[in-house]
């Protein structure tokens, strides 16, 4: 097994390893909490099962059909970035991973916007609401209400937001050299045979 085969094998599982386990989640919030209940895990964590019908955090600035087919859209340009990082730019894995995990919690919050709302029986396809639970009220006040952290979100988001921000801060020559244009391997191939002829 060659690096490319090994990288794509290794791109598959680890998508396809975080959307079963923001699903697995999702779904345990939803068939064991009721809609706004909360369980406290740590002092400054607790599983809260909240619906939004926006992006990561609740954020609502489209409607939520836009948001579904933006979505979907953009899982289909993660894949061919993707394709091209592992066999044409030739990425380092570490990259590569953080690019999956960003396509990995696209398609974790898409599943909830097709499915769920047939599935729970409350709206049509594409229509779904995304279950978030991951609340981490960090600073309280003496009430015992959250003065910071608010928002509440999912393992998906999660993955999104860590990837991003190790792009900018750990990879950022790696996104800037994977944007440059480059030819395949087998495209040089013709040219790389005529140069060693002259």
């Amino acid at each position: 097994m060659n690096l490319q085969q090994k990288q794509t094998t290794f791109v598959t599982l680890l998508i396809i390893a975080l959307v079963a386990l923001d699903q697995a989640l999702k779904l345990y919030v939803h068939t064991h909490l009721a809609l706004g209940e909360s369980i406290e895990i740590l002092p400054f964590f607790e599983l809260c099962y909240v619906e939004n019908n926006g992006m990561a955090f609740g954020i609502e600035w489209f409607s939520k059909l836009f948001l579904t087919l933006f979505r979907l859209g953009a899982v289909g340009v993660l894949g061919w970035y993707i394709h091209r990082l592992i066999h044409i730019v030739q990425a380092r894995t570490g990259y590569l991973t953080m690019v999956a995990m960003i396509t990995a919690g696209a398609l974790g919050n898409i599943i909830d916007c097709v499915f769920y709302g047939r599935l729970f029986g409350y709206a049509g396809w594409f229509y779904g609401r995304v279950i978030d639970m991951l609340y981490f009220p960090l600073i309280r006040n003496a009430a015992g209400e959250c003065l910071f952290f608010r928002p509440v979100f999912n393992l998906a988001d999660s993955c999104i937001t860590i990837a991003i921000l190790a792009v900018i801060f750990w990879f950022r020559s790696d996104l800037d050299n994977s944007l440059r244009p480059k030819t395949s391997p087998e495209e040089n191939q013709p040219q790389q045979r005529k140069d060693s002829r002259e």
